[in-house]
């Protein structure tokens, strides 16, 4: 069909049983990026890119509730973090950020951030609390007799949040051995939340260059809850396997012909074994910092994270006329 009527391509999709859509489209819709105008943050999904058929590639919270992406340098996971948090910011759930290094990706977004870890250390005490806050909230659940927070009443229910993890090895990798009781701390928190906390509204977001075996322990089994996957170019075909393989076999083969020349391509996946092209917008980070202190206000009161609350500096006023009178200087 793509030869006979000269299209660039045709996507064949199962709506339901017994009906398939045939979807063509007669350029790349990948060379320059737009999302349709109807794409917009709702409940807790985000359109964060555009497939290759020309649709949103939309991250739903409650469809996928955990995910993992992987990257190589330059190219474009950074910028897929932004569009995230963009779509985020605008949402009413909490925003927490985990960025060992030193707050530099994501400090700029501290107005909306309702928590934010710069080091390993404070990542550890922050995923405790969250594990604390993960506890609480299955307390909830049990005294009302419900497995799942959105059968909560709405006066009820606890504010979904969002875990976004920067660079997953910092929380991994040791220098010393006395850093291994907190590695051990952290990797456990992270499982835990993993397995558990989508029925509690906590979401994990994480990121990183490689992420297997060769971490350590634990990582293989925190790898195996990240249901979706987004893996965008890396430098060597074993980090697409590590991303890819196990839930969609056929998608590494894509994952490893991604051009250095267009940034922000990637493969997304998940269980189900269904995978397309997608490419993200370029959006700047001034743009995301501008949406951040614009939805300052929908940060949620939660009195467990206010110790990791950023510190947000104010702004400096803008110069302007002097307001004194000058007096004239006489002999």
């Amino acid at each position: 069909m793509r030869h006979a009527w000269g299209v660039h391509s045709v996507t064949v999709a199962e709506t339901k049983p017994g009906y398939v859509e045939l979807r063509m489209t007669g350029y790349d819709v990948l060379r320059r990026v737009r999302l349709p105008r109807g794409a917009r943050p709702e409940g807790l999904a985000v359109p964060v890119a555009l497939r290759e058929d020309g649709t949103a590639f939309v991250r739903d919270y409650r469809k996928v509730p955990m995910a993992l992406t992987l990257g190589a340098n330059n190219s474009g996971k950074s910028v897929y973090q932004r569009n995230l948090i963009k779509g985020l910011a605008r949402l009413p759930v909490a925003l927490v950020g985990i960025d060992c290094k030193r707050g530099v990706e994501q400090s700029a977004y501290a107005p909306r951030l309702s928590a934010l870890a710069t080091t390993p250390d404070d990542s550890a005490s922050l995923l405790d609390v969250l594990v604390a806050e993960m506890e609480d909230r299955f307390d909830l659940l049990s005294l009302h007799g419900v497995s799942d927070v959105w059968e909560l009443p709405e006066r009820l229910r606890p504010v979904p949040a969002v875990v976004l993890v920067d660079e997953v090895a910092e929380l991994f990798l040791i220098s010393s051995r006395k850093d291994e009781e907190r590695r051990e701390r952290i990797v456990t928190a992270l499982i835990r939340l993993a397995q558990m906390a989508r029925a509690v509204g906590i979401h994990l977001e994480i990121c990183g260059q490689r992420f297997g075996s060769e971490l350590g322990k634990g990582a293989t089994m925190l790898r195996a809850q990240l249901t979706g996957r987004v893996v965008h170019r890396v430098n060597d075909k074993q980090t697409a396997e590590m991303g890819l393989a196990d839930v969609a076999p056929d998608a590494v083969v894509a994952a490893g012909l991604i051009p250095a020349e267009r940034p922000g391509t990637a493969v997304a996946a998940d269980s189900s074994g269904g995978w397309a092209k997608i490419r993200t917008p370029h959006t700047s980070r001034d743009e995301v910092m501008a949406v951040c202190r614009e939805f300052a206000h929908l940060v949620p009161d939660l009195p467990a994270l206010d110790p990791y609350r950023p510190h947000v500096p104010t702004d400096a006023p803008k110069p302007g006329p002097s307001l004194v009178k000058p007096l004239p200087v006489t002999d």
